[in-house]
């Protein structure tokens, strides 16, 4: 048995994890409206984009390690490979915030049917990962209060969005970054 991280205390955990969601979500929206474009930063900041798609590659990969560890009843290996992707995807936001902030926007230049493909996955990605902080931050509660029952009932609906939301933006990346200009 895992001893709990957290003292548990559900009323202060809801309330930061809805501020912090409400906070990160108004943030993101406020990048469409405010831009900081022709800083100087010392390097094109389009890299940003890139580190963003490599570290959605990695926390893919640890969503899988640790759904694997929870499989075998490995807890602790779980537990550790899981904050290690809760860390990876704070990293994320930080540097999606960067990008999105020192950059235009960048469209989709594809023609026919992968112009299609492309808006699919980006018109899914794009809701679904507005909505997953919460339940990825609530997850992260129940886990760390060693409330098992809560966290397993939760991580159902919350692992594979959040695992779809990192592969999709991988993709959105690898579809997109053709059309960055990186001079």
């Amino acid at each position: 048995m895992i001893a709990p991280i957290l003292k548990k205390n559900d009323s202060v955990a809801y309330g930061v994890i809805a501020t912090l969601s409400v906070v990160v979500f108004a943030v993101v929206v406020a990048l469409g409206k405010f831009k900081l474009v022709g800083t100087d930063i010392g390097f094109p900041p389009h890299y940003f984009a890139t580190a963003n798609a490599v570290i959605n590659s990695m926390v893919t990969l640890l969503l899988v390690i640790g759904l694997y560890f929870v499989k075998q009843k490995n807890y602790i290996a779980h537990k550790n490979t899981m904050m290690f992707a809760m860390v990876l995807s704070s990293l994320f936001l930080v540097s999606y915030i960067m990008h999105h902030l020192l950059t235009y926007d960048t469209h989709f230049g594809g023609e026919g049917f992968i112009k299609y493909i492309y808006y699919f996955i980006l018109l899914t990605h794009i809701p679904l990962a507005a909505i997953v902080l919460p339940f990825i931050l609530l997850s992260t509660y129940r886990g760390l209060t060693s409330d098992f029952a809560k966290h397993k009932k939760i991580v159902r609906y919350t692992f594979p969005i959040w695992l779809y939301v990192s592969i999709t933006g991988v993709l959105v990346y690898i579809f997109i970054s053709p059309y960055y200009s990186f001079t």
